[in-house]
């Protein structure tokens, strides 16, 4: 298991299209266990293939928020949208690419995703709270989709200034 460097906002990788992924092999599972690894050392809910810099469709998310519970990591591969509810829920979101920046999002309050599973098998399952929040969120990662692009235009640009200040001072640093 290796914890993999976090890509940062603006970097053109986190806006393009992953590709799918063909087959569960030992390369792809090593992935998520790092993916999974990282997610929690950050710490965060949830990571896409996309901001460690591999472009392939996959995510790994826990949305359980309590510390004492239970971890329930997911890792999905391929995952899609299969159905969303006419309800709608505001989170106010943040991202390990976007760090210490949140804006409120509006989003479908439940959803029923459809994924690969590492045990190559087809998963289904219905996600509502954060956890609907959270996979999309993520499945937006592996369709070059930022949470500031669900904002208005000036409170993207006030963010996106404020990320590439903070990589010029990680640069210098």
């Amino acid at each position: 298991m290796t914890l993999r460097p976090i890509l940062i906002h603006p970097d053109p990788r986190l806006k393009k299209v992953a590709e799918p992924i063909a087959r569960i092999t030992p390369e792809i599972e090593a992935l998520a266990e790092d993916m999974l690894a990282t997610m929690y050392e950050a710490p965060g809910i949830g990571l896409a293939g996309p901001q460690v810099g591999v472009l392939k469709r996959i995510f790994v998310m826990d949305a359980t928020r309590d510390p004492e519970a239970e971890r329930t990591p997911l890792v999905l591969v391929n995952p899609e949208i299969e159905q969303v509810s006419e309800d709608l829920n505001v989170y106010e979101e943040g991202c390990l690419s976007i760090p210490d920046q949140y804006a409120d999002v509006t989003r479908p309050a439940q959803v029923r995703m459809r994924w690969l599973g590492l045990d190559g098998k087809t998963h289904q399952q219905d996600f509502d709270g954060l956890w609907a929040t959270c996979a999309q969120h993520e499945l937006d990662h592996l369709n070059g989709v930022l949470f500031i692009d669900h904002i208005s235009a000036i409170k993207r640009q006030m963010i996106t200034r404020r990320m590439v200040k903070l990589k010029r001072e990680q640069a210098r640093a």
